[in-house]
């Protein structure tokens, strides 16, 4: 998959972003969507200690918190953003959070999501160059340098 590397922070071009809320979103084959963190939020966050979704059958709007994530230095929301019904959560997390930190983008995803309107959603996130350059400035705005857990490749 397309990247880029900034301050060793990855920026995905195929993810759509949420740059103020540092989440990020995966439209899937069947219309469905898959939110995360950022590689920024988790080396913000520093070692995710939990990380626990809202469950199942939920119904979120774009801004409202789906999980609530635990580090030794932070505690937070994570801002869903799309509007839509939770279908599935990353059921991992539970007994290894730190997969948040290993590979946010993929095995430490938070939740799965049937989104209300995506198209409107989507419109309102960031994607591609435009994904890039807007954490470029973020994160040097911010003097932000990600960190990865020794071993992570993936990401």
């Amino acid at each position: 998959m397309a990247h880029e590397k900034i301050n060793d922070c990855v920026v995905f071009t195929n993810l759509y972003y949420s740059v103020p809320d540092n989440t990020w979103v995966r439209v899937n084959d069947d219309d469905t969507v898959t939110i995360g963190m950022t590689d920024v939020a988790q080396s913000l966050a520093g070692p995710i200690l939990h990380a626990k979704a809202k469950s199942v059958g939920t119904q979120r709007k774009k801004g409202r918190p789906i999980a609530t994530v635990e580090s030794g230095k932070w505690v937070g929301p994570v801002k869903s953003p799309v509007s839509g019904e939770i279908i599935a959560v990353n059921e991992s997390l539970g007994g290894n959070a730190q997969l948040v930190n290993r590979s946010p983008y993929n095995e430490g995803w938070i939740i799965k999501m049937k989104p209300e309107d995506l198209a409107a959603d989507l419109a309102e996130l960031l994607t591609g160059d435009a994904a890039v350059e807007a954490y470029r400035a973020k994160i040097q705005a911010d003097g932000v340098t990600c960190t990865h857990i020794e071993g992570t490749d993936e990401y």
